[in-house]
């Protein structure tokens, strides 16, 4: 892996293929390597870039308490200049969604187009920040190994195979126990970008997997539809994970979406 510094600390990312920069970014608590079947097929047409978040994968451990969306927005601007790319095609699933918006506030002229994957817009309600505390207290409590085989059936769809489940488990239980608590806090405390969705003048594709029961499908349908010009794909059997369910799929549309761009 390479590494980059950003905003006072090390990032480490894959990077392969040539042409445009496309930057992929994973979802919690994961790591760069979700992505693996996307660079290998996309790299024919992209610069495949996919780095571990602050504190994730191979990154340097996060220092702070709270990771914020706007944080890891303020690190990919850093490797985007990094790595000499004024502009990218910005890809990201459930969390890595989350900081895709969080770029596009701060910095929408760094975008080519923007790829949002089994993703949400809107904040957390009152229900789901009390769910996040929950959690974070369940991992603390329990172990990793009991909290990973909570975190594993809601993430795939009924036809996940027993490799999906290996690859997400070793992910999962890579992560450090003090990052899965500090992103938990910055998810919680994330600014609601609903708002922001009818002023994203890049081209966008939604991307949901079919069975997605974390960010279901109406959810992905409202997202699209509040985004000027945006078209949803829909994953076939696929659950939250739909890059590493059905990368054959997830892959042919974004081949689509780019185009000969």
């Amino acid at each position: 892996m390479r590494e980059a510094r950003a905003n006072g600390t090390i990032l480490r990312y894959h990077q392969s293929g040539s042409g445009p920069v496309a930057l992929f970014l994973h979802g919690f608590p994961l790591d760069h390597s979700m992505w693996q079947f996307q660079w290998e097929d996309l790299s024919e047409v992209r610069t495949c870039v996919a780095p571990d978040l602050r504190g994730f994968g191979a990154s340097a451990t996060p220092g702070p308490e709270l990771l914020t969306m706007d944080q890891h927005a303020l690190d990919m601007m850093d490797l985007l200049d990094h790595l000499g790319a004024d502009r990218a095609d910005i890809v990201g699933l459930s969390m890595g969604g989350y900081v895709a918006l969080a770029l596009w506030a701060l910095h929408p002229e760094r975008f080519r187009s923007l790829a949002l994957i089994d993703t949400r817009a809107n904040a957390d309600d009152q229900a789901a920040r009390a769910n996040r505390d929950a959690v974070a207290e369940r991992l603390v409590e329990e172990g990793r190994e009991e909290w990973t085989r909570s975190m594993i059936p809601p993430l795939i769809g009924p036809d996940a195979t027993l490799f999906v489940r290996a690859r997400l488990r070793a992910m999962i239980e890579s992560t450090r126990y003090e990052t899965i608590l500090a992103a938990l806090e910055g998810m919680k405390n994330r600014p609601d970008r609903v708002g922001d969705l009818p002023g994203v003048d890049t081209p966008t594709v939604v991307i949901c997997g079919e069975h997605d029961a974390l960010t279901p499908l109406d959810l992905s349908r409202g997202l699209a539809e509040a985004i000027p010009g945006a078209r949803l794909e829909v994953i076939p059997g696929a659950g939250h994970m739909s890059p590493l369910e059905r990368p054959d799929a997830v892959n042919a549309a974004l081949r689509a979406f780019w185009g000969d761009d």
